[in-house]
């Protein structure tokens, strides 16, 4: 891959905005499916960000190596876990936004380090 050349990532913000009172509940379920996605063979990165002020809203980017990561992630037993652990708690349908990766142009520079995500 050139190094002027971006990346063929697919990067997915999710917007989520949980009732309150769940915002803890919805860390823990969501960081634990975050830790086991970043393990997958096709993701480079999974994130999960809360809004500073307004801890009810939070982001989730997924930067996934192939059109067909998403899917195969959407088939794994923690995604299953975190959308059934997590229904109750969304105060409105989640959304999603596709993104195409322009910066960083090496596909590394989106991979976590060789470190426990623990």
């Amino acid at each position: 891959m050139s190094s002027s050349a971006p990346a063929d990532l697919l990067v997915v913000h999710v917007s989520v905005q949980v009732k309150p009172g769940t915002e803890d509940a919805f860390k823990e379920a969501s960081l634990a499916n975050a830790r086991a996605s970043a393990k997958e063979e096709g993701v480079s990165r999974f994130d999960v960000l809360q809004q500073i002020d307004d801890p009810t809203k939070f982001t989730l980017v997924e930067v996934f190596k192939t059109a067909e990561a998403p899917a195969l992630h959407k088939e794994t037993e923690h995604y299953k876990t975190w959308r059934e652990t997590v229904a109750d708690m969304m105060a409105q349908p989640r959304s999603a936004a596709k993104h195409k990766n322009l910066f960083p142009v090496m596909g590394g520079g989106w991979d976590y380090p060789e470190v426990d995500l623990e």
